[in-house]
């Protein structure tokens, strides 16, 4: 078998798995929705005051900048385990990678966008 065999059977399942999910999802839904079944809570309780609360976006994008530095944490620890054996055109490479996400960092903060009001 190639190395393309196995590429296609990926596809094949990653392509089935939702389709099967959302199928198995469909026909296990409760089917005669009723006025009790509908209503709106919040643990357990019902809810006090407006259901719909909207939320600053400043918060959304606070929680994407956190994802993206977490992100270079992952990417980080590879690099300083197998730091010995990379040399010198990998230690270029991470200095470059991490004044890229310095500049991200920087840009961030003059924008307000690390402000939490």
């Amino acid at each position: 078998m190639s190395n393309y065999t196995f590429i296609g059977i990926f596809i094949v399942v990653a392509i089935a798995f939702p389709i099967v999910a959302l199928a198995f999802a469909y026909f296990i839904r409760p089917k005669k929705p009723n006025a009790i079944k509908s209503t709106i809570y919040e643990c357990g309780l019902d809810t006090i005051g407006e259901t719909w609360v909207q939320f600053r976006v400043q918060y959304y994008i606070y929680a994407l900048i956190f994802v993206i530095f977490d992100i270079e944490t992952i990417f980080l620890y590879p690099w300083a385990v197998a730091y010995d054996k990379l040399g010198l055109f990998a230690l270029l490479e991470m200095f470059i990678f991490i004044t890229i996400l310095f500049v991200g960092l920087i840009y961030a903060w003059r924008k307000g966008a690390l402000e939490w009001v």
